[in-house]
């Protein structure tokens, strides 16, 4: 029994000079700089050429006029009979109408 007390004393008197010093840590910029980069890469990847193609959907919605001739995301082709604020009407043959959305169509010829 007294050889347990006396390993656990021998256990508490190791000398604290023999452990190695702990590294200095990096300053916090250091640290969020990695995570900044990969947002930066994200937004600049990925975010930003999808506004880009937002943005130029909405100008050609907004530029559809009557007599244009257009193809929606479907692959319907025809000429714009009507513009109203939402939805286009389409003439596809003679006598033949469609009521589009304006966001059906993807382009315009």
């Amino acid at each position: 029994m007294n050889w347990f007390i006396s390993l656990a004393h021998a256990a508490n008197e190791v000398p604290d000079a023999a452990a190695p010093a702990a590294p200095a840590a990096p300053s916090i910029i250091a640290q969020l700089f990695p995570l900044i980069f990969l947002i930066l890469i994200f937004y600049f990847l990925l975010i930003r050429p999808q506004q880009q193609r937002q943005k130029r959907q909405m100008e050609l919605l907004n530029s559809i006029q009557k007599g244009d001739k257009v193809v929606t995301i479907g692959g319907i082709h025809g000429t714009v009979a009507e513009v109203d604020e939402d939805d286009i009407l389409l003439e596809v043959d003679k006598n033949t109408k469609i009521r589009f959305s304006k966001s059906a169509v993807a382009t315009k010829e």
